[in-house]
């Protein structure tokens, strides 16, 4: 991180290259296992088959928009917009309305059945570790930069 009079660096979880990707779900289970949990459960990360394995799989995540829909349509305000781009959920504001799950256009809020609220990649990298294919990398960008990440196919 800069400090200082420096340029303010943000993180940004991208997806480099989707078709390395096997479907192992491996960063899957790391995220939703990062608060202490098991299963799938608060998951903000998704893999999914794009089509048969010939055709490869898609990863799902938070693209951390600088003007995140997901937010817009939010009636309790439970969705901060961050400064460098994304949202935090504050799940005791949450009324589980699911209107960010329609509104984000990558599928990125996910829905949570047990817990009856969204989740959402905050970004953390904490995936990263787990991903053998090197699909997953965590970018320092200028927070000013607005990156477009690839999450599909």
């Amino acid at each position: 991180m800069a400090s200082g009079g420096a340029c303010n660096v943000s993180k940004r979880l991208s997806v480099l290259d989707a078709d390395h990707c096997v479907g192992c779900q491996l960063c899957v289970f790391a995220c939703a296992r990062r608060p202490g949990v098991a299963g799938l459960s608060g998951t903000g990360i998704w893999v999914r088959s794009a089509g048969g394995i010939r055709k490869g799989f898609v990863v799902i995540a938070c693209r951390a928009c600088a003007d995140p829909s997901c937010a817009r349509v939010c009636p309790t305000d439970a969705l901060e917009i961050r400064p460098d781009g994304g949202v935090r959920l504050h799940p005791e504001l949450c009324i589980g309305c699911r209107n960010c799950v329609g509104a984000c256009p990558f599928g990125a809020a996910i829905w949570d059945a047990a817990h009856e609220k969204p989740t959402i990649c905050s970004g953390c990298g904490y995936c990263v570790d787990y991903c053998a294919y090197d699909v997953l990398k965590l970018k320092e960008l200028p927070a000013a930069q607005e990156e477009v990440v690839y999450v599909g196919k």
